[in-house]
């Protein structure tokens, strides 16, 4: 089986523990204004890569990934759900750690199919990094083209499967900024006993050369870059309020 990918970075090590050997594959069905990977959009660019390949690459480093592993990024890396989970398997069978980068819109809890797959997935799986990107549905529409139900049944199921997930949320002034988006988010996450780890990020304009090449415009022109303290103070907030849902839930 062959997968698309845009690219793959063999010393990766903000993707998951350790360092990583991380392949960002192509394709994602959302629209993120603050994206700075539109090259990986499409579903047919990029290259095809084997699992053998992946493998091999990896092994070319392997000493170096001892407390690290394989990441799979993107795009959006569940669009090729059966590569990823191919890959996995293998990678697995080598005792290699597994992490997914994932916005978890690919999920449809409605659809067995599509359940059953992700069960399988998640027997390989040891990590799972979710963007949420909103936590209110029709603000995350607006951000990214899509509501946040698959992503929030996701982050759920996540939880009943009981597979460790990093949560990831971009601060991005104007449209998750707002301190009581961030409260609810906060809330959210107290709803999830796996959840391991936090990361807020601050956004930036790193991307903007890239949608000048591409001839694209960028939707987010004349908002500057977030000072790295306001995503400090962001992740305080998250956290206090999900401490403070959780202590109301123990009855403490």
């Amino acid at each position: 089986m062959t997968g698309r990918i845009h690219s793959f970075e063999s010393f990766g090590t903000v993707d998951g523990p350790g360092i990583r050997f991380v392949l960002f594959l192509q394709g994602c069905p959302l629209r993120c204004q603050y994206c700075h990977n539109p090259d990986t959009w499409a579903k047919d660019g990029g290259k095809e890569i084997t699992v053998e390949e992946v493998l091999k690459h990896y092994a070319a480093n392997a000493p170096f990934y001892k407390n690290g592993g394989i990441t799979v990024t993107g795009g959006e890396p569940l669009l090729q759900m059966d590569f990823v989970l191919e890959l996995f398997t293998a990678a697995k069978a080598k005792g290699i750690h597994t992490c997914i980068d994932t916005s978890g819109i690919t999920f449809q809890r409605e659809n067995p199919a599509v359940v059953e797959k992700f069960d399988k997935l998640m027997e390989v799986t040891d990590l799972v990094m979710l963007d949420i990107k909103h936590i209110e549905p029709e603000a995350h529409k607006v951000l990214t083209g899509a509501s946040n139900k698959n992503v929030l049944d996701f982050a759920n199921y996540l939880a009943e499967k009981k597979i460790p997930v990093w949560v990831r949320h971009v601060v991005v002034p104007t449209l998750t900024d707002s301190e009581e988006e961030w409260k609810k988010l906060g809330e959210f996450l107290a709803t999830l006993p796996n959840l391991q780890a936090l990361d807020v990020l601050p956004y930036h304009t790193l991307g903007v050369k890239k949608y000048e090449s591409l001839g694209i415009d960028y939707p987010l022109k004349g908002i500057e870059p977030l000072d790295r303290a306001e995503a400090v103070r962001a992740r305080k907030l998250i956290l206090t309020a999900r401490m403070r849902a959780l202590k109301n839930k123990s009855g403490k």
